[in-house]
């Protein structure tokens, strides 16, 4: 913590420097990390020049935490935040209706529920984000604290609070998940993903046919020189289908669209093909 509190006053391209340094030596200290690496690449299709920034983009995305946890509730980002796309939430709000927020593990995810609450919390109601608690004890608190303030709310990746998002939605609010974790074996279905079956969540599928909200597609692109970020929106780009397995295929492709418009900031050392861990929810397919 100690150290997290200092890391948190540095200027964001300093961290993002040293970030970058951390990536590079996890990827040649892990022969594993590596080979999961350039395997997720090669599938994907991606040339080797634009996928290997992804290697920095790794660290940055953890040197980039501090700032962004440890920020006083009532204090503003102190970094400068681009919107593209925004009026696609405003209009699906206007609607009356719920918006469920998708993103995948590309850039700043951290930063899109803190600029969503900062922009649109106050007018609009709230973010609230599933997250898994993290395991280490002495991380729970700071974790939970930095997705708990005005504007934003988190749930937990538990039958409680899938409940608490469905009330969200209910209330007309919005929520935001990572379609692209790989979820407890029984909550999700084998979707292609970049041409190989990955287990992937139903969830997101069925918060939005259960509440009948609208689904938008958000990232936050980590800009060069440590200029700040650019949160982009988009929509889904196909109808999704009722069935839970289509419906995870569309949300795939979706995912694999974003991620083909900027590979340099993925993280493609993510184990999105593993195996389901066992110990699903008790009801979370109610």
């Amino acid at each position: 913590m100690t150290l997290m509190r200092a890391l948190a006053g540095w200027p964001l391209w300093l961290l993002h420097g040293c970030g970058g340094a951390l990536g590079w030596l996890v990827y040649a200290a892990s022969p594993s990390y590596r080979g999961r690496f350039r395997a997720n690449v090669a599938r994907a299709g991606v040339p080797w020049p634009q996928a290997r920034a992804g290697i920095a983009a790794a660290g940055r995305m953890l040197a980039e935490l501090p700032p962004l946890w440890l920020r006083p509730h009532d204090a503003k980002l102190l970094v400068p935040v681009q919107w593209q796309g925004g009026e696609l939430i405003e209009r699906a709000q206007d609607s009356g209706r719920g918006l469920v927020m998708l993103t995948p593990h590309l850039g700043c995810f951290e930063v899109v529920g803190q600029s969503y609450a900062e922009r649109y919390g106050a007018g609009r109601g709230a973010m609230t984000v599933l997250y898994r608690p993290a395991r280490k004890p002495w991380l729970r608190p700071l974790v939970e604290a930095a997705r708990r303030r005005p504007g934003l709310d988190a749930a937990p990746a538990t039958l409680a609070g899938v409940r608490q998002m469905m009330r969200a939605l209910k209330r007309g609010e919005v929520v935001g998940l990572l379609p692209d974790q790989v979820p407890p074996e029984g909550l999700g279905v084998w979707a292609p993903f970049f041409g190989q079956p990955a287990y992937t969540m139903t969830l997101a599928a069925r918060l939005v046919q259960q509440t009948g909200a609208a689904l938008l597609l958000i990232w936050g692109e980590r800009l060069p020189g440590g200029a700040g970020y650019r949160v982009r929106v988009a929509e889904l780009g196909e109808p999704l289908p009722d069935d839970a397995t289509a419906a995870a295929a569309a949300i795939n492709r979706a995912m694999e669209r974003l991620i083909l418009q900027c590979p340099q900031q993925y993280l493609w050392g993510y184990h999105r093909y593993k195996q389901p861990r066992a110990g699903a929810v008790a009801g979370a397919n109610d």
